[in-house]
């Protein structure tokens, strides 16, 4: 009598990514198969599956890593199921906090991937995944050039400079610097060694200024949709639209107001036990540049949105910091209602009276 085959048999790896190499155990729906060290390179995996388990059904999980989602994307192009997960949200025993190895760790995934137990992040596009990095390394010069003025302020304290009142103040004027590169200094050391610090102050700001243009007509030319609907928010101003496409992608791939905020951090951190809870702030879980830039334009909201005020000041006198959290949570709704909704916030004058 002739058999059918009614279904594909599945295989399911497990794999342990690093710089050099990879540790990959193989299970099938029926059976272990074995750990195999590799090169890191998808292709020797691929030509192993291939040569292996021919026709079989393939998903591979692997814990997200410095090594980016490159992997990810070659194996999905192949037809593969692919998972990229939390590495704390991968399910381990006790035992696995005493006795961890790459052969264990792989085959845990394996393990887990089998029984259905892994929930996977998201795999940005590689255009999208260029535009991330493109505005963590603008938030990297945000950093270096806050590092500067710290130097160079440092240097003048050091020295027993007193800087004026009118330049004492975040806001670095032309007039400032001006004021800084004019001082006459006892040896010519210290005035070569504040030369240094404003060419490289100097240098920052420019790649810093420059960077952050590029990074808005990127998003303008690429995204001018989503951009300018998020742009008609009272409190998003060119900057942070161009943060959240750049972090987040399209929202339209939230199915509600939860799941984004939950996504971006702005849930709270919450033990409930013994019908007591209590409440730690907001999670430490979160995207925490794209949450500090989302609660600092909260603040901004308050000035341009009469809504946002009147709710501020319906809670005055409670934790402020507790109402800016709450009101960024509302940016944060509106943000994804224009999306999708494809239409620009109107601000509604007639409720906040």
């Amino acid at each position: 009598m002739d058999t059918k085959l009614t279904a594909l048999p599945k295989l399911f790896i497990g794999l342990d990514i690093h710089k050099k190499s990879w540790s990959a155990h193989f299970r099938t729906d029926i059976s272990e198969h074995k750990t195999v060290t590799m090169p890191a390179e998808p292709e020797t995996l691929s030509h192993y599956v291939e040569a292996n388990f021919a026709g079989y059904q393939v998903s591979l999980v692997y814990e997200s890593s410095c090594c980016g989602f490159s992997a990810s994307r070659y194996f999905l192009n192949l037809g593969w199921e692919v998972l990229v997960v939390n590495p704390a949200d991968i399910p381990r025993m006790n035992k696995q906090s005493f006795q961890k190895t790459d052969k264990i760790d792989c085959r845990n995934l394996a393990k887990q991937l089998q029984a259905g137990q892994l929930r996977g992040i998201y795999i940005p596009t590689e255009d999208q995944d260029f535009l991330k990095s493109l505005l963590r390394q603008r938030a990297r010069l945000t950093r270096q050039l806050r590092d500067a003025k710290s130097a160079i302020k440092s240097l003048l304290l050091y020295s027993g400079i007193k800087v004026p009142e009118q330049y004492d103040n975040p806001n670095w004027s032309k007039d400032f610097l001006k004021w800084i590169a004019d001082l006459s200094w006892p040896y010519q050391t210290g005035k070569l060694c504040m030369e240094s610090k404003l060419r490289m102050f100097g240098y920052i700001h420019q790649e810093y200024l420059q960077l952050s243009n590029q990074l808005r007509a990127y998003c303008r030319k690429h995204h001018k949709k989503d951009y300018y609907l998020l742009k008609s928010i009272p409190g998003v101003g060119g900057f942070l639209a161009a943060a959240i496409l750049a972090e987040l992608g399209d929202l339209r791939r939230f199915n509600n107001e939860s799941q984004f905020a939950s996504f971006i951090g702005l849930v709270p951190c919450i033990k409930n036990s013994g019908g007591k809870e209590n409440v730690f702030g907001v999670t430490p879980r979160c995207r925490p540049l794209l949450r500090s830039y989302i609660v600092e334009s909260a603040w901004i909201a308050l000035r341009k949105d009469p809504q946002m005020l009147a709710y501020y000041r319906t809670h005055a006198g409670k934790n402020a910091k507790g109402i800016i959290i709450k009101i960024a949570r509302k940016l944060l709704n509106r943000m994804l209602s224009v999306i999708k909704n494809e239409q620009p916030y109107k601000i509604n004058f007639s409720k906040a009276a």
